[in-house]
């Protein structure tokens, strides 16, 4: 049977139902009829609808922009509903068209723990057993957007002027519910903005306020998904204090934050613990105590996406027998909950060293549902999230230690192709690491040996197969991933991955097909330019991607790269970084290095990451009193494909490219 729904959750949606209800059921009459009459000649596109429906409604048109932006980047998405079933510029929501899952840690053949010391985790045996339509976390604003404005529901979805018009509609209601004036003053709007989304929390709806607020004072500027310019000048707005002390009149709830939440102040953020109960016959769940980053450290976050509804995902973690991840985050508003102290391990990535060193992300959404889109509420809430860790645990903010699930390594050859794959190629990572404050920039000029790659998300479109029936064409999408040719030619083969693909190794255009993908912000050595193709090293091979000088996809850049020694013909490559068997006490069993399917050929060059001691956290008992920790030997972490690995400091030169 499916998880219950928290009981938090269900006080959060009586709430939040409630405060629908006590707002005026009138519908909200135009701001001024002469104002509307007296615009004049309208502008055109998305840009005209946004002052068209301020003017109606009375809402400042730059708080329109500002909770537009914090929504959808003030993209329509062809009508396509997100992740909780939201649409359009506004994000009008309509919980009937979200989706449904189990959880992605039910699918394939990945062991989350990832430990082969210990039995596999088969976390499909406690999944739901069959998918269901959620309950969203707020209001239905769609259904009431329609009574408002008097405009079909079909039409509020898939036209983005009408959208843009109900959702005016909302904030004016919002603003007469709270008793304040349709003030042309943007700050006097603070209270009806942390209405918006339909927050359970106080603390919600004021995170999601200061957002915007944040957006409006910055200013925004980019071309939307239908290829308009749309532009947000700083505005200037500061609320006030009464401005702020509004928001109280929502009657949401206000509960102080749990001691054990680990979160930056200004997120919204609740604390949820996954259960660590012994299960009996030597088993326990879901996660393992430790004392992070004394032993063993902090070096990583890995990025996921839930593949599931953030119910569903709710009610799992907090099954003892699942598995486990320190925080997820919702789609609707970007509210975290912590499941984990981050001392201690989770079990996530499918791959125990990396668990063992790693924070586990968790964002609401689906990889193979494109359309489905995370809005820019979650994009920034985890943004500030990983930025606080990372100034925690002093993690250097580049895609060596931000990770994708899917570019974490298997750790043993026959655990490779079964790893999972997502946030998958829609995860906008060039936008993610504008919002870290660590944008991908050039940082060497004309024949750099070394590129990252970076290609312009919105225009940049590459076919993928699968998001529906297998083979089946995706919907074209804008998507950070580019395409590896094993020559410079759009019909070339693409690179074989004989790990990925046991056998032939041949590579292909699946959505969950890493084989022959390199994404945003991954860096490698160059291995060759001819006309609009470069060449870079990857998984042993040279391996070509199209980038034209006037739509580059990748910028040139200068790193750390490493090459096989001297005397090696060939460099061994790792899934794990495992001391070496000298280095284990006795009473621990010494952890297989075995090297993976990929060799690297002397003369090759790939990009290094950091340079660590090999450690093993072996903790394979209830009591943790019992867990150790072994290290042994240096190894750097490479940009071997699309997934890292890893190679012993003794096999390598190192060298700044």
């Amino acid at each position: 049977m499916p998880p219950a729904r928290p009981a938090h959750r269900a006080r959060a949606l009586a709430v939040t139902a409630a405060l629908a209800a006590a707002l005026p059921l009138l519908p909200v009459p135009p701001a001024s009829a002469a104002s509307a009459a007296s615009a004049g000649e309208e502008t055109p596109g998305l840009r005209g609808a946004f002052a068209s429906a301020a003017r109606e409604y009375g809402v400042p048109e730059s708080v329109l922009l500002g909770v537009s932006y914090l929504q959808s980047r003030w993209d329509g998405h062809d009508g396509a509903a997100s992740v909780s079933g939201g649409y359009g510029p506004m994000h009008l929501t309509d919980a009937a068209t979200a989706l449904a899952g189990a959880g992605h840690h039910a699918e394939g053949a990945e062991d989350p723990r990832g430990d082969d010391a210990r039995p596999a985790v088969r976390p499909a045996a406690h999944a739901p057993e069959s998918p269901r339509v959620p309950e969203a976390p707020g209001p239905q604003t769609l259904p009431r957007a329609a009574e408002l404005t008097g405009l079909p529901a079909e039409e509020l979805r898939t036209s983005p002027a009408a959208n843009v018009r109900g959702g005016a509609a909302l904030l004016a209601e919002a603003q007469r519910g709270l008793g304040r004036p349709l003030s042309p003053d943007p700050a006097d709007w603070y209270a009806a903005v942390a209405a918006y989304p339909g927050a359970g929390t106080r603390q919600a709806a004021e995170s999601f306020a200061d957002e915007v607020y944040a957006t409006l004072n910055a200013g925004a500027s980019r071309v939307t998904d239908t290829g308009e310019r749309l532009a947000l000048p700083p505005a200037g707005a500061r609320p006030d204090a009464a401005d702020r002390a509004a928001v109280a009149a929502l009657g949401l709830p206000a509960p102080s934050r749990d001691p054990r939440a680990e979160c930056p102040r200004a997120l919204s953020c609740a604390w949820l613990p996954a259960p660590y109960e012994e299960l009996g016959e030597g088993e326990y769940g879901n996660h393992d105590q430790a004392e992070r980053p004394r032993a063993p450290a902090i070096d990583t976050i890995v990025i996921h996406d839930t593949e599931a509804t953030w119910e569903t995902t709710l009610g799992l973690v907090q099954d003892p027998a699942y598995v486990s991840w320190h925080y997820s985050l919702r789609s609707s508003d970007g509210h975290v909950a912590q499941h984990l102290a981050t001392e201690d391990v989770g079990w996530h990535a499918g791959n125990w060293y990396v668990n063992a060193t790693s924070v586990g992300l968790e964002h609401e959404g689906f990889l193979t549902a494109p359309d489905a889109w995370y809005t820019e509420a979650m994009y920034r809430a985890s943004a500030r999230l990983v930025r606080y860790l990372a100034a925690r645990f002093d993690i250097p903010l580049d895609r060596h230690h931000i990770l994708g699930h899917d570019n974490v390594q298997g750790p043993l050859p026959a655990s490779v192709p079964g790893m999972h794959t997502d946030p998958g190629p829609y995860w906008d990572w060039s936008h993610y690491f504008d919002l870290l404050g660590a944008p991908f920039v050039p940082t060497a000029g004309p024949g750099a040996g070394v590129v990252t790659i970076a290609p312009d998300y919105a225009t940049h479109r590459p076919e993928f197969t699968g998001c529906g029936e297998p083979g089946a064409p995706c919907p074209p999408h804008g998507s950070g991933a580019v395409r590896l040719h094993a020559a410079p030619a759009p019909d070339a083969p693409l690179i074989r991955d004989p790990g990925t693909h046991p056998g032939d190794g041949a590579s292909g255009p699946g959505v969950n097909d890493v084989g022959a993908r390199a994404s945003a912000g991954q860096q490698f050595a160059v291995a060759g330019r001819r006309g609009e193709w470069t060449a870079i090293w990857y998984l042993g091979q040279r391996a070509w991607f199209h980038n034209p000088p006037e739509a580059p996809t990748a910028l040139n850049a200068r790193a750390r790269v490493i090459t096989a020694r001297p005397g090696l013909d060939a460099l061994p490559v790792y899934g794990r970084a495992y001391p070496e068997a000298a280095a284990y006490p006795p009473g621990v069993p010494a952890q297989a290095v075995t090297p993976l399917p990929y060799t690297i050929p002397a003369g090759q060059e790939y990009v290094a990451g950091a340079l660590t001691d090999s450690s093993y956290f072996r903790a394979v008992t209830f009591d943790p009193s019992e867990h150790q920790l072994v290290r042994g030997e240096p190894y750097y972490q490479i940009q071997l494909g699309h997934r890292v690995a890893y190679v012993r400091a003794a096999d390598v030169l190192a060298r700044r490219g």
